[in-house]
């Protein structure tokens, strides 16, 4: 038995390369000539150079494996090339998962996201039914992704024994880059969060997401998709949850809605200006304002995904942050 793994550098891909390894299996993944290795260097796997974009690196790389998680994307909240999130996010899931269904491979999860699901309005949980109801100008990120599980789909239509898994907000250990929801953690601690808004999300832990990958792998029903979450969560809790975790005082501030997008309008145009990534991106602004909770049932019950508590998965990513210099005035990143 032997997987391939794409995005296998990143936060959730070396999560679920590490979980594969923890139960004996042989893993394979698949590395751009330039990545930055951290997350996966020592460990005992081959690699394979290419790309997503590129189909026949990746049927090349199928070759021998019964497993292929497609877990590569590009998941930022801005990019200075808009076009690189359709490249990776669309084209490059169409290919990715086009040279799975060619090679024949027996089982593949893709990684897709808790913004292709879309939220309710009434703010209770959503389940796996939900329409995609996100404003397409919200975020390059959010658009991409769901236009990246509808060519999933439409492959599982052709044939491909697909699984797709909607992972909620990610955190916990090695979050290198860090990811926007990371960044949250990040710029609380370095003072760098003025408030908080009314609004929620469902939280869950890294290493719980990698290993619902694996269970979706040996349990998920092909053609369905597993919302992977665990605590929904006000804002304000989370970032109290934070506070307590760093040592520092909880946020008091609530920041209005409205103040938050004008906010995030001018660093836009500051953005635009300079070509650097804005403090406060419109995507950020929007979204954090919405109660965007799941039911994570379906995998609970159908997989088995465990559910780590929030509190816990917060010290491990503060602790993690604070021991690797993201804290300090020297991260290493």
């Amino acid at each position: 038995m032997k997987s391939l793994v794409t995005g296998a550098t990143g936060f959730i891909g070396s999560s679920i390369v590490r979980e594969l390894l923890k139960d004996g299996a042989e893993v394979k993944v698949l590395v751009r000539e330039n990545s930055d290795t951290r997350n996966i260097d020592g460990l005992d796997i081959e690699r394979a150079y290419g790309d997503i974009r590129d189909k026949e690196s990746v049927k090349a790389a199928l070759k021998g494996c019964d497993t292929f998680f497609q877990a590569a994307a590009l998941y930022a909240n801005w990019a200075s090339d808009k076009k690189l999130f359709y490249d990776i996010n669309v084209e490059g899931t169409r290919a990715a998962l086009t040279a799975a269904l060619e090679e024949g491979v027996n089982k593949v999860v893709y990684t897709s996201s808790i913004a292709a699901v879309g939220y309710r309005t009434d703010g209770k949980p959503a389940d796996e039914g939900i329409e995609f109801n996100f404003l397409r100008e919200d975020s390059p990120y959010i658009w991409t992704k769901h236009l990246g599980e509808l060519e999933a789909k439409k492959l599982y239509e052709k044939g491909l024994p697909l699984v797709i898994v909607n992972p909620a907000g990610v955190i916990g250990v090695r979050d290198i880059k860090p990811t926007p929801t990371g960044e949250l953690i990040v710029k609380f601690l370095k003072g760098k969060m003025p408030g908080y808004i009314a609004a929620g999300m469902n939280f869950v832990d890294v290493e719980d997401v990698a290993r619902g990958h694996i269970l979706a792998s040996q349990k998920g029903r092909a053609g369905e998709r597993y919302i992977l979450g665990c605590e929904n969560v006000t804002i304000k809790d989370f970032f109290e949850l934070v506070a307590q975790a760093g040592g520092m005082e909880p946020l008091t501030r609530k920041v209005s809605y409205p103040v938050a997008i004008c906010t995030a309008y001018l660093c836009q145009v500051i953005s635009f200006l300079t070509n650097k990534p804005p403090r406060v991106s419109m995507s950020t602004a929007r979204n954090i304002g919405k109660y965007a909770y799941y039911d994570c049932s379906k995998a609970i019950k159908e997989l088995g995904m465990p559910q780590t508590p929030v509190k816990t998965t917060v010290e491990k990513a503060v602790n993690w942050f604070r021991e690797n210099g993201y804290i300090g005035s020297n991260p290493k990143k």
